[in-house]
């Protein structure tokens, strides 16, 4: 088995457990023991991050009491909403691009596409956002308990309308299927079940989380072979016993942070172990993280960058600032993947779904659209309303109108390309294409650097590196980490 340099490995950790490192940070890492930076850079302090706050509760009387509104005043709100998501967006990436603890943001850019939701109430976006970044690194079971008492998630699949003699079982089916356990480890009836004992869970006009007694199902219920008068929370509690949880869980962030071919061994031990924890996720990315098959050449560069982490990682290369940073939106549009807007309940597929023949190409022009400040002239597809999204259709027509007016426009960036060149100081000019190549990708052995040579601005030692560092994440090799 080829041994991985020690910088392919770090390189390699700090894409995994984030949005990729500069040479500076690798160079800072290569000086400590690859536990020491596990854990004291990688998971670093448990403190909750920052919030990302673009509406407060108590600044939207109106807004919490939209069945008495006219037309203007809707109208209005939705507009709100819109804009409202989309700053949303824009304060996330941000937080993701200037993160110095990035495994936070990844582990929440993971539930996100998990715990996958689409509700137009800007306050519930920010609300749901607000629990997966705070408890994506903490406790499994608490971080599942505060996104399924969310008003997204409660609306969206349904539950505000859960009650008793007329049960809804769409959020009782999707907790078991996507939350937990897994298609078919469950029965129809412990579906029908569960779906009683949620009956009773909503929220108020305050966007808070409300047990509604009077229309709960007080009567006896059998789950997974459980019986008794449950509510909510005792399903909750009985799907955490199910060591199925662990396996289904552990392996999706396998598939997510290893490789998308599951390893059964690998994925049976951290299972245990993260059963063994009482469900602690800093503990099981650790076990990730330490392990020696975590670095093994087969992991290396085999996964596909999602278009957010492409931006992101691009931007965290070298910083920047957009005229309009909702060009952003536009980017994410287009390579199919926009925060806040999954496909559907069960979240972006991921993986060899990113890449067809039409979206490859314009991956690949996405450093040039940015660092050259091209014309963005790729149409960005509409986004699809959910089923069921009723009063919601217009708002979500909004975002395309919001879409179709970027088409067209000159994508103009401040860059700051000076961190970037200090990085390369010392490198000798005849070294620069492989140093450039081989900080920027994870397999940099199908790089022709001749042609890197033959394409490349020669009149400066500054051209040279900006030239060669763009077309080498122009490449089909820069799209995957």
């Amino acid at each position: 088995m080829a041994v991985v340099p020690e910088q392919i490995q770090l390189q390699h950790l700090g894409w995994r457990a984030g949005f990729g490192e500069n040479p500076a940070v690798i160079r800072s890492w290569a000086k400590k023991r690859r536990k020491e930076v596990v854990r004291k850079v990688i998971l670093g302090p448990s403190a909750a991050p920052e919030s990302i706050k673009v509406v407060d509760e108590t600044d939207l009387p109106d807004y919490r009491r939209q069945r008495n509104m006219g037309a203007e005043e809707r109208k209005a709100v939705q507009k709100m909403n819109v804009d409202g998501i989309k700053d949303l967006n824009v304060m996330w990436t941000h937080a993701m691009i200037n993160s110095s603890h990035p495994l936070q943001e990844k582990m929440a850019l993971f539930w996100h596409g998990h715990f996958a939701c689409r509700t137009q109430n800007v306050l519930f976006n920010q609300q749901l956002l607000q629990v997966i970044r705070q408890h994506g690194l903490g406790n499994f079971g608490t971080l599942l308990t505060e996104v399924s008492k969310s008003p997204a998630m409660l609306g969206f699949l349904n539950n505000q309308q859960n009650r008793k003699q007329r049960p809804n079982e769409n959020f009782a089916r999707e907790v078991m299927e996507l939350f937990t356990l897994g298609r078919g480890n469950y029965t129809e009836k412990d579906i029908k079940e569960a779906a009683r004992a949620f009956t009773g869970w909503g929220y108020d006009e305050m966007g808070q989380f409300s047990f509604r007694k009077n229309l709960h199902d007080t009567g006896s219920k059998t789950v997974l072979g459980k019986t008794g008068m449950f509510d909510g929370d005792d399903i909750i509690k009985i799907l955490l016993e199910q060591k199925q949880t662990a396996r289904y869980i552990t392996a999706k962030i396998y598939r997510y942070f290893v490789n998308e071919t599951e390893d059964d061994a690998h994925i049976d031990h951290l299972a245990a172990k993260f059963y063994q924890s009482n469900y602690d996720l800093r503990e099981l990315m650790r076990e990730i993280f330490m392990a020696d098959w975590f670095y093994e050449e087969k992991h290396i560069g085999a996964r596909i960058k999602s278009p957010v982490e492409l931006i992101v990682g691009l931007r965290r290369s070298i910083p920047m600032q957009f005229e309009q940073e909702e060009a952003m939106l536009v980017f994410q549009r287009v390579m199919g993947q926009t925060l806040f807007y999954p496909p559907n309940v069960a979240g972006w597929p991921g993986g060899r779904s990113w890449i067809d023949s039409s979206s490859l190409m314009f991956r690949m022009r996405v450093p040039q659209i940015i660092l050259y400040s091209q014309e963005f002239n790729i149409r960005p597809k509409e986004i699809t309303p959910e089923m069921g999204e009723g009063q919601n259709y217009k708002m979500t027509m909004q975002v395309n109108e919001f879409l179709k007016k970027q088409y067209a426009r000159r994508v103009n960036a401040e860059v700051d390309w000076k961190p970037f060149l200090e990085d390369f100081k010392d490198t000798p000019r005849e070294k620069l294409a492989d140093a450039i190549a081989s900080s920027l990708l994870m397999r940099n052995s199908g790089i022709d650097k001749q042609l890197l040579e033959k394409y490349s601005d020669n009149s400066s030692r500054e051209n040279y590196i900006k030239t060669v560092t763009i077309d080498v994440m122009s490449t089909p090799e820069y799209q995957l980490c």
